[in-house]
């Protein structure tokens, strides 16, 4: 059976209902969705835990005096995340009016202090300090479901990263539904994994945008036309001015483009959206490399135009030589696929090649379909036990089936110093004029919300390993986690 004919209905981000495939792909694509979309149970979850976290920076002197925040970001914020994502978590130290530009060495010392407090109360578990880290963090998980946390310290370039993110959700709604698919299958598949080498869900997301940036019609435009600058640099001075300047930018941008767009709109389903996508990374990863050549991918347009391949050393801003070279369009030129190991690569090419052939095979139910896309975590709420393959990773954590939820994406309320217990509109951001949210929900790309950041388009750039290997757990590169967050 193809897996990408026949059709049924779809409604994109403009509020326009589109075709979309009602296939055998497609319903399996639905079904994982509707196991992987968060929950209220999981939002009201990540809310209390801020919460708990805030009281815990409250109870600590030289924060509290200091006047410390404590703000979401990530995909959390972004509103791509799954029911077990990660939560990304800045404490803000404030700065007078202008941007925060705390040395390194003073992070270093809240976080300790936020450690000490943790493991004095006993709310978490599996404390891990990296200090020398780029962003140095503490991690740890929650008792509460289970939640794992990345606390920084003055994190405001990922919390606008998260926003960009966010703010390119409203171009079209089938952005979301492609990241938690692509993010939860590459999990499965183990190549989610920047600790042993593989890619982080960042430069995963980077390779979404590239691919709806490249569809006929394009989907996104280069993000170059989304925001000129680099985000990096911008961000000085007065803080409120620099995130309003870039906040004001996008959204302007982003109407523009919906509108010159309107009356060409990309009709393509999620299930062939789905199948392009690991049909073009699968032919550059594994067709059309040379042993030995390194190839990097534009998609943020910031050398000639939007998607186009190039030759790296046509680049000589790249110094150092990568095995996969992802761009940060945001903060260039940084690597955001800096973890990956040359000996993990095979496994990375592999991985698309593997589902790329088994997408478009004839020969697929939807056990099998299923069994490919997503881990036993998934898998077991979508398929009887009885028909559960030996083959499948049994290591996962397995969560109940419960009724849909809705979107979650609230942000904290500056005035009375919490969040909800309920999630409201997904897009109610904080009015940093009058410190107050507004009582509705304004539209996607409204005012600024000071919570959060993640990440866009791309420039990827891969080599050949010149005698790939076997055995991708043997060789692992040493995990640097400051590059990789």
């Amino acid at each position: 059976m193809n897996l990408s004919s026949s059709s049924s209905y779809y409604s994109n981000g403009n509020g326009i209902t589109i075709t979309s495939s009602n296939t055998l792909l497609g319903r399996c694509l639905g079904d994982v969705l509707n196991v992987i979309k968060p929950l209220d149970g999981d939002v009201t979850a990540r809310y209390t835990v801020i919460n708990d976290l805030r009281a815990v920076v409250q109870s600590i002197p030289s924060l509290r005096d200091a006047g410390a925040t404590v703000e979401p970001f990530g995909s959390f914020v972004s509103n791509l995340y799954t029911r077990w994502g990660d939560l990304d978590i800045s404490i803000e130290i404030p700065c007078g009016d202008l941007v925060s530009t705390m040395v390194k060495n003073k992070k270093q010392k809240f976080l300790k202090e936020i450690t000490k407090a943790l493991r004095k109360r006993g709310m978490v578990r599996n404390l891990q300090l990296i200090l020398q880290a780029r962003v140095p963090l503490l991690i740890y998980e929650t008792n509460l479901q289970n939640i794992s946390c990345d606390i920084s310290i003055s994190n405001l370039l990922g919390q606008i990263k998260s926003k960009l993110f966010l703010w390119l959700t409203g171009i079209d709604g089938r952005f979301r539904d492609m990241i938690l698919l692509i993010k939860e299958w590459a999990k499965a598949q183990q190549i989610n994994d920047p600790k042993n080498g593989t890619l982080n869900s960042y430069s995963l997301c980077l390779l979404v945008i590239f691919h709806l940036q490249t569809c006929e019609p394009a989907i996104f435009p280069p993000l170059k036309d989304i925001y000129a600058g680099n985000v990096g640099r911008d961000l000085t001075g007065s803080r409120l001015t620099a995130e309003r300047n870039i906040h004001d930018t996008c959204t302007a941008n982003i109407d523009i483009f919906k509108r010159n767009s309107s009356g060409n709109l990309n009709q393509s389903s999620l299930p062939e959206l789905f199948i392009s996508f690991f049909q073009k990374a699968n032919k550059e990863l594994t067709e059309n490399l040379v042993s030995g050549l390194i190839v990097t991918v534009l998609s943020s347009g910031s050398f000639l135009k939007a998607g186009q391949w190039e030759y790296k050393r046509n680049n000589d801003k790249w110094t150092k030589d990568y095995p996969l070279l992802i761009e940060d369009p945001f903060e260039q030129p940084d690597n955001a696929a800096r973890a990956v190991s040359m000996n993990q690569l095979p496994r990375i090419s592999e991985a698309f090649e593997r589902t790329h052939r088994s997408l478009v095979s004839s020969n697929q139910d939807r056990n099998s379909v299923i069994y490919g896309l997503v881990g036993r975590r998934v898998s077991s709420q979508l398929i009887p036990s009885h028909s559960t393959p030996r083959f499948i990773n049994r290591g996962a954590t397995d969560f109940p089936s419960l009724p849909r939820a809705p979107s979650p994406n609230e942000f904290y309320n500056r005035t009375n110093g919490t969040y909800p217990a309920t999630s409201p509109s997904q897009n109610q951001l904080y009015n940093r004029t009058n410190e107050t949210y507004p009582a509705t929900s304004p539209s996607q790309n409204q005012l600024y919300n000071r919570t959060n950041g993640t990440y866009p388009a791309s420039s990827v750039s891969i080599r050949r390993p010149m005698a790939p290997t076997t055995h991708f757990q043997s060789q692992q590169q040493r995990w640097e986690p400051k590059t990789t967050r």
